[in-house]
Formats: structure tokens, sequence, C-alpha cells
């Protein structure tokens, strides 16, 4: 008899960003005129068109795969050479040595960051930031290492939480609990906030010393604006012995419908004596045929003088944004965080209100779509995270609705 991964139904309610999806959907059919003035500041997607150096590329690719003499079937399941190269050398350029072969083309870091436990015992001890993006902890409840659910406290009982509030600078402390592995997002998402050099180091010095492996999300390394931060773990001296990092194009270079990114497993990194490398190679030609051809010459593309001159000014775009919210919401008397780093305004709801009723307030007074910070974990509840990836118009308008109220 078939039976099911009893793991996926310990999963709380549906996927963060489908729950408000639905909310929005159910307020848009119940009023069809307010619904023409929503400003959707909540999915953190991207609203600027792709650049012209990244159309080209896409639109030569096209016209190749039109010709019986340069179609290509199939991609190398761990990515094309021209793409490997280009990100080498990018990494090269920030004083990092990272091989080609260290390198692994996808379509997107929220595939890898989910499927990335895969190669990892079913047993690890996770230890996740606390607010931090769902899908760490989603995935690893789906492969049974989350134990149960305690409702009382809003977290589950095997996985280590490592809290990120006011009181701490929104910077995850070291746990007492020693985790095999440990998720960072830097630039945070939702806070907003980043690592700086020394607070990295502290948490690569912890996971040599205890034989854990660092999972590095840096999605959002492109927003870095201050001295001091690391875009890559790798800057950090002895990080290619311990730590998987994961970026992606679709922030920086506007990607998220494109489907784009890339794991970095280094040569160095082992557990056990069993080097990481290979094993997330074998999984990835096991379960993926390869990122396209057309989207890893666009890939190519965002490196080039040309694109990567785009490229920032399309960041440059959406750090506007975040300063004007960012701004506007401090003059109106909120208690505000991130923006600087990051794409994202962390904000304190008024009167200590729950962020999922905040939500319904700023929805259904103000129009406005925003994503409730519990949804990131229990030490989000009371916090409310707005995108800066809308238009200029919306975001001036979100802060004028938001100012009068």
């Amino acid at each position: 008899m078939a039976k099911v991964n009893e793991n996926y139904l310990k999963l709380r309610g549906s996927y963060l960003f489908s729950t408000i999806a639905k909310k929005v959907s159910e307020y848009q059919n119940s009023h069809p005129e307010e619904a023409k003035e929503i400003i959707r500041l909540g999915i953190g997607d991207v609203t600027k068109p792709l650049t012209p150096a990244v159309l080209k590329a896409l639109h030569s690719a096209v016209d190749e795969m039109g010709n019986s003499e340069t179609f290509r079937g199939y991609a190398p399941d761990l990515g094309y050479d021209f793409l490997r190269k280009a990100i080498a050398d990018e990494y090269k350029e920030r004083g990092c040595d990272i091989d080609p072969g260290e390198i692994f083309v996808s379509d997107g870091a929220k595939s890898d960051t989910g499927n990335i436990q895969e190669i990892f015992s079913e047993d690890s001890i996770v230890a996740i930031c606390d607010p931090v993006y769902p899908v760490y902890a989603d995935s690893n409840v789906m492969a049974g290492r989350s134990g149960s659910f305690d409702e009382k406290n809003d977290r589950w009982d095997r996985i280590v939480y490592m809290p990120c509030t006011r009181e701490n600078g929104f910077s995850p402390e070291l746990p007492e609990k020693v985790p095999d592995i440990i998720y960072l997002c830097s630039p945070n998402n939702p806070t907003g906030t980043a690592l700086n050099k020394a607070e990295l180091k502290k948490w690569v010095d912890f996971a040599l010393e205890h034989n854990s492996v660092i999972l590095f999300d840096a999605a959002y390394e492109a927003y870095i604006t201050e001295d001091g931060i690391p875009r890559s773990i790798y800057e950090i001296e002895g990080a290619k012995k311990c730590a998987v990092e994961f970026r992606s194009f679709s922030k920086n270079a506007g990607f998220t419908g494109v489907r784009l990114g890339f794991t970095v497993v280094p040569q160095d990194l082992e557990i056990s004596g069993v080097k990481l490398n290979p094993l997330w190679a074998r999984r990835h030609g096991t379960k993926y045929n390869g990122a396209p051809y057309i989207q890893q010459r666009a890939g190519e593309a965002v490196f080039s003088p040309e694109g990567k001159k785009e490229t920032k000014a399309l960041v440059d775009f959406y750090l506007g944004n975040a300063r004007i919210i960012y701004d506007g919401l401090k003059a109106a008397g909120y208690e505000v965080y991130g923006g600087v780093n990051s794409p994202y305004i962390w904000l304190r709801t008024p009167n200590d209100m729950t962020s999922w009723d905040f939500f319904e307030k700023l929805l259904n007074e103000y129009r406005i779509v925003g994503t409730p910070g519990s949804g990131f974990g229990p030490s989000g509840e009371h916090y409310f995270r707005l995108t800066a990836f809308g238009t200029r118009e919306n975001a001036e308008k979100a802060v004028e609705r938001l100012k009068k109220g």
C-alpha cells in the first residue's frame, strides 16, 4: 500500500507568500473598486525590465537555438563552462579563489537552499536565524529533521533557533547547542541587516571548531553599500573548509521571471573525510537537467562590463525606493530597520499589534500589501516587512498613505 511522506503533514498551513496571495485575492473579489489602488510591497519580486545587455544576450541565444549549426540540447548538468568561468572571475575580483569546478549553475537560490539538505544525514541538527526565509525550516520539516511543533513556543523542537532581535541588533548569536548545519542569510531576509566581517568570522571559526557546515545565502549581496560587510563568506579565511554559498540573479539582475542562480561547494569542504562537492554534483546530475542555454547566456551578460553597469543601476534604483520608504516611515514615527544594505524594510508594528493584524489593517484601510513578520519565525512577531522592489511612484504613494495613518 502506498504511503505519503508524513513529514509533509507536519507543515504549518500553506507557504507564507501563498497565504498572502490568497488573502489579497479575497480582498480583490470583495472590493473590486478599491482593489485597483492596491500597492504591492509584499513578495520580493522585481518590477524593472531586463537590461539591454541581458536582452541582447537573450535574443542572440534564441537565434542560435533556431539554427541547426548552433542549436543546443540538454545543458551540462553543472552549468556551461562560459558561465562558470565568468562567475569564478567575478569571485577572483573580490579576492576569493573559487574554481569553476566548485560552481553549480541552477534555476535559482530558492531551489538550491531547499534541496541542499538532501546531502546531509537525516538526524542532523539544524540551526536557523529567527526570523528568516521560511524555506530553510520548511525543507527540513519535509526531510524529517524538525521533530514536533511546539504550539506554545511557536517553533519546532529539534530545530535550533537563533533569535535576531532589536536587543542584539538583529545579529544571530552563537547557539549553546552545537548544530551540524547552520543557515545564515546576509543581508538578511527579512530584517535587512547584514553581518560585518568580524561577525561572520565568528561563525566561520565556530563551524571549523565544531565541524559544522554553514549554508550561506548571499542572494542580496549586490545591495551592500557599507564598508566592512562581506559580499561573500569566502572573504573570510577558512570558509572554504566549512561553508556552501548560494547566489542568485533574481534580485540584482531582475531574473525572477528568467530563473537562474548558482551554488558554490568548495573542494576543501569535507564531513568526516567525505567531500561534499561530488555529492552535490551527483545529486545535481541525477535530479536536474541543467539551466537552459538561453538563460545561461543571459547570466554571462550580467558579468560583462555593460551588464555590471546596468545591474548596478537597477540595484541603485531599488535602494532609492528603500531610502524613500525608510525615511518616510521614520518621519511618521515608526520604528524602522534595514533598507541600507538590503531592499527590505523591517518595521515594528504600532502598539504591539500582531503582524497579521497589521497586515489586515494595511490591506483594508490603506490598500498596501506587505509581509507579516511572524511568517518568518516566532521572533518576527510584532514586525512587518516591506520591499523596495515596486515602482518609485508606488513607494512614494505607500509612504504618503502610511503617514496619514
